[in-house]
């Protein structure tokens, strides 16, 4: 079992300044073993319910009845299934002294759990949960090519950790038809998963690309409006998200539309039929998979929020992949599959352009950073499992 080490601390200072803290993640990223780790280190009384057993759905038959009583932590698995809990957790929360601090665990994000975000406003933290990252699997790695295996296999714990590849795959086609076949409809999402696969196999050729829903929309041979609700429902249960443009006023023919990526790059190979490492470097989308698993990474290392993430692009010129604006600075990222990355024009009109405080190129490989020009540093892959590569 990996111990994820940053996220168990993060939870505890949550808990003891939150009545209530909601881990979001997908289904089967390790919500529940975090949960039970954090159980493991708890000093008092602690309940956990998962409510996806009928034998818990029962005891929780008279929410009010059972979790009034209790006291220190209780954990409540699979909290969408069960929306009527939230306005119960309301009142809970605002009792002095706070005797219960509630654990949420969650597959949904808070604008599909409409009733948390009104319930509980003020009263609960969200904590997203991500696949596992590198700095989180270094620790444990034991084979040389354990990078490589991640951005194949994606981090999803099962999958990542399979005992081979051929495993690892089946896995993620089993969950890709959980996911469409039941998960959804637990949800009150009531589409065809049939349908919902294509839009989402046709995503995953879109990979790291704007949008264009009115091309999607005619493929499928539905409305714009629909194609953005797939999306929506792709990235409300973390399948999916969006890097959002930014503007820079140049004067210029400045990219307005989000890109979209497939949150996973397991699941983002799967969906592309891709089985193991040399058809992924043979694969057309090789290089936007590389990206997509790269920009998820430093964004977590970062620590950047969503609303600090941008791409940048001029129609027909320069373009950024990743923009971080955080803390009064701004840092570029650009993310090329190659171990001799070369300064490109775009490279420097994007740090001229966009007034940039560094600009790190990622690039495939090991070993220490290096400079390439004044303010442009090349940085290795394997760097991303600590933050030392950053400049101050």
């Amino acid at each position: 079992m990996i111990l994820r080490t940053h996220h168990l601390e993060l939870l505890k200072r949550q808990l003891a300044n939150f009545p209530v803290v909601a881990i979001l993640g997908a289904r089967q990223v390790g919500k529940t073993t975090l949960a039970r780790q954090l159980e493991s280190d708890w000093d008092g009384p602690k309940r956990h319910f998962d409510l996806e057993d009928p034998d818990d759905q029962a005891r929780l038959a008279d929410p009010a009845f059972i979790l009034r009583e209790l006291k220190g932590l209780v954990v409540l698995d699979e909290i969408q299934l069960r929306p009527d809990i939230f306005q119960l957790l309301r009142v809970l929360a605002d009792r002095p002294d706070f005797p219960a601090r509630f654990l949420l665990l969650g597959s949904a994000a808070p604008e599909l759990l409409k009733h948390t975000t009104e319930s509980l406003a003020g009263r609960v933290v969200f904590h997203e949960l991500d696949g596992l990252a590198l700095n989180e699997i270094a620790p444990f790695a034991t084979e040389p090519d354990w990078l490589d295996t991640r951005w194949l296999r994606g981090g999803f714990p099962r999958a990542l950790l399979a005992n081979d590849t051929q495993l690892s795959r089946e896995w993620r086609e089993a969950f890709i038809r959980t996911y469409l076949e039941r998960d959804l409809p637990q949800l009150g999402i009531h589409l065809p998963a049939l349908t919902l696969r294509r839009f989402w196999t046709m995503l995953a050729h879109y990979h790291a690309q704007t949008w264009n829903g009115s091309e999607l929309a005619r493929a499928l041979g539905v409305s714009d409006k629909t194609v953005s609700r797939y999306l929506d429902i792709l990235e409300g249960t973390f399948m999916a998200f969006r890097l959002l443009p930014w503007h820079a006023n140049i004067g210029k023919r400045e990219v307005k539309a989000p890109k979209v990526y497939v949150a996973d790059t397991g699941l983002l190979h799967s969906l592309l039929g891709i089985g193991d490492r040399d058809a992924l470097l043979a694969h057309p989308k090789c290089g936007a998979s590389w990206e997509g698993f790269v920009l998820r990474e430093i964004i977590r290392q970062t620590g950047a929020k969503r609303d600090e993430t941008f791409f940048w692009g001029v129609h027909g010129g320069a373009e950024l992949d990743l923009l971080v604006v955080q803390d009064g600075r701004r840092l570029g990222f650009e993310i090329k599959l190659t171990k001799s990355p070369q300064v490109t024009a775009s490279m420097r009109s994007a740090k001229e352009s966009l007034g940039l405080d560094h600009l790190y190129v990622m690039c495939h490989g090991e070993g220490e950073p290096w400079p390439l020009m004044k303010g442009v540093t090349a940085v290795p892959a394997a760097c991303l499992v600590a933050n030392q590569w950053l400049t101050p």
